[in-house]
C-alpha cells in the first residue's frame, strides 16, 4: 500500500496521538444489552479521540455498535462504563453543544422549511430578527431560499434532508453527530447530497462524527475513517484520508481512491464474515 493511504495502528487508548487537547475524548467506553436473558457487549472499552474541525466517519458490520455510540455521545443511550468528555466537560446526558442528524427527516409537518429551522432557535429564546436572519442565512446555504415557505409534504426527500441540516446547522452545535443521514435516499440524491454536505462543511468546518455503511460516502466526505470490528465494537483501524479539499466526484476515479476503497474494503470484509458468523451461531 502506497503512503497515500495511511493506517494509524491503535496501539494505545487513543486512536492517534492529539497534536493538543482533542475536542472529543473517549476513554475505555462500554455498553451491554440485555437480550432475552443474554448478555450481549454492543461496545468494549473503546477509545476515540477527535480534533476540533475533523470530519470523521464510522464504517462497520451491521451490529457492531457504530449508531449506540453516537446515541451515547448525544446523550440517548446510557453509558455503562469510561468517559466521554466533549470540549473538556464530561457528556451525561442531551445537550445544546451536539447536534444529531437522523435517516428519518424528523421535521414538524405544519411547519414550514423557515418555521422548521426556527424551531431550535425559538427554544433557546433568541429574539426574532436575529433567529429569523440566521434561519435564512443556513436555509440558504442549503440551496433552498426559493422553497422556505414551503411545508414538508411538498418536498423531495433529498430537500427534506436539507431542511434538517439546515436546522442542525442553525442550532450551532460544537459537534455534528449523523447517523446514516443519506441512508434513506436513492443513489442519485444521495451523492447530490454527498456534494453539499461537502461544500457545507468546506464552508463552516464543523467537528462531524459520520456513521454510514458506505465506504465510497466515508472516504469522499472524510478526513478519517474509523473501521469498527464486528460486535463487541472496538476499532479496528483508524484511516487518514489524504485526498485534497474541496473535494469534487472526479475524485472518485482516482487511484488513490480506488487504493483506499480497496483497502477499507478487505478490512470490512473480515469484519462483515465474523459478524455472519456470530449470528448464524
Amino acid at each position: 500500500m502506497s503512503q497515500s493511504a495511511r493506517i494509524v495502528p491503535i496501539t494505545s487508548g487513543l486512536s492517534r496521538p492529539p497534536q493538543s487537547e482533542p475536542l472529543l475524548r473517549v476513554e475505555s467506553l462500554t455498553k451491554t444489552f440485555d437480550r432475552k436473558g443474554t448478555r450481549v457487549i454492543a461496545l468494549d472499552k473503546f477509545n476515540l479521540s477527535v480534533d476540533d474541525g475533523e470530519f470523521v466517519a464510522i464504517v462497520g458490520p451491521s451490529g457492531c455498535g457504530k449508531s449506540t455510540f453516537l446515541h451515547m455521545l448525544g446523550g440517548f443511550e446510557s453509558v455503562d462504563g469510561g468517559t466521554m468528555s466533549l470540549n473538556g466537560r464530561q457528556v451525561t446526558k442531551p445537550g445544546p453543544d451536539r447536534g444529531m442528524l437522523f435517516q428519518e427527516y424528523a421535521l414538524y409537518p405544519w411547519r414550514t422549511v423557515l418555521g422548521n429551522v426556527i424551531w431550535p432557535l425559538e427554544v433557546q429564546n433568541i429574539p426574532q430578527k436575529e433567529r429569523n436572519e440566521i434561519a435564512d442565512k443556513f436555509i440558504s446555504l442549503v440551496g433552498l431560499t426559493h422553497f422556505k415557505n414551503h411545508y414538508p409534504n411538498e418536498l423531495s426527500g433529498g430537500m427534506k434532508q436539507r431542511v434538517a441540516l439546515a436546522r442542525l446547522l442553525a442550532l450551532n452545535p460544537k459537534i455534528l453527530l449523523m447517523d446514516e443521514p443519506f441512508g434513506a435516499l436513492d443513489a442519485q440524491n444521495r451523492e447530490l447530497l454527498q456534494e453539499e454536505l461537502e461544500r457545507i462543511w468546506d464552508t463552516s468546518r464543523k467537528t462531524v462524527l459520520f456513521v454510514t455503511h458506505d465506504i465510497d460516502e466515508a472516504i469522499y466526505l472524510a478526513d478519517r475513517i474509523i473501521v469498527f470490528t464486528a460486535r463487541p465494537g472496538r476499532i479496528k483501524a483508524d484511516i487518514r484520508i489524504d485526498l485534497a479539499r474541496p473535494r469534487a466526484m472526479e475524485i472518485k476515479k482516482s487511484p488513490a481512491y480506488t487504493e483506499y476503497r480497496n483497502h477499507i474494503w478487505d478490512l470490512l470484509r473480515e469484519e462483515v464474515l465474523r459478524a455472519r458468523e456470530e449470528y448464524a451461531s
